[in-house]
């Protein structure tokens, strides 16, 4: 079953109800991991995820709260005994400084360690990330402080379609990339430099024709975010839903 696990939809500075935002994409034999915040293993614990069932990481950019988390998932991948490959897809830029990173901790010397394939993705729109029959996983860049990609995953055979912006400015590259989806996951941290409003989300989502939005990486909180969601209903009859954290989606 097609499934989709908000593992936290906090936007940079996680709170007490609020980790950093990353999930977990369900399909068939694949989990594909979407970012890699804090410590994203007890989060996974949490939902019921073996770290075993992870095949794949997708990093959207190089900021502290969408990577952090990578180095300590690879050790205890490590440290738990895993033996098979985990494909690692980013852009050029990402991958490099994930492996600068990763070489601070000179983890090329832990023995045993289980492969590890590190796969540039190309900085142009829908360039296919991964294609297999029952899921494929495109990527767009879109409009953050530094290069940033959004997904575009379709599940078959549920033909469903669902887009993420992750962390964007609103801009023309979300809207192709959400053309016709199920489901948009945009980000809602509000409107500023790199990021996005409620409400510009739900520009976007009109302009796409997507047919439900869901809303991550706020910060909105308490009062704050009542009236958010408030304003929000009022703007668009199509449903708008709030993201929280161990969220599941399914398909």
């Amino acid at each position: 079953m097609a499934r989709i696990i908000i593992l936290g939809a906090g936007h940079a500075v996680p709170d007490l109800e609020h980790e950093n935002s990353h999930l977990l994409i369900e399909q068939g034999a694949h989990g594909v991991l979407v970012d890699c915040a804090s410590n994203p293993i007890t989060q996974l614990k949490k939902a019921g995820v073996e770290l075993d069932q992870i095949s794949d990481l997708i990093l959207t950019h190089f900021h502290p709260d969408h990577v952090s988390g990578a180095p300590l998932l690879l050790m205890s991948m490590w440290l738990l005994g895993r033996k098979k490959l985990l494909r690692v897809y980013g852009l050029k830029t990402t991958m490099q400084s994930l492996h600068t990173l990763m070489d601070l901790y000179d983890w090329r010397n832990w023995p045993d360690f289980f492969p590890v394939e590190f796969i540039d993705v190309t900085d142009q729109e829908l360039s296919p990330v991964i294609d297999t029959p029952d899921l494929k996983i495109y990527s767009t860049p879109v409009q953050h402080l530094i290069p940033t990609i959004g997904l575009r995953v379709e599940f078959f055979p549920e033909e469903k379609i669902l887009a993420y912006s992750c962390d964007t400015e609103p801009c023309e590259q979300v809207v192709r990339l959400a053309k016709g989806a199920d489901i948009l996951l945009h980000e809602a941290t509000g409107a500023s430099k790199g990021h996005s409003s409620a409400l510009q989300a739900v520009d976007i989502f009109t302009q796409a024709g997507a047919k439900q939005l869901y809303l991550i990486h706020y910060s909105a909180r308490g009062v704050e975010l009542e009236k958010m969601m408030e304003r929000v209903h009022q703007k668009t009859a199509f449903p708008v839903s709030l993201t929280h954290d161990l969220m599941k989606i399914d398909l």
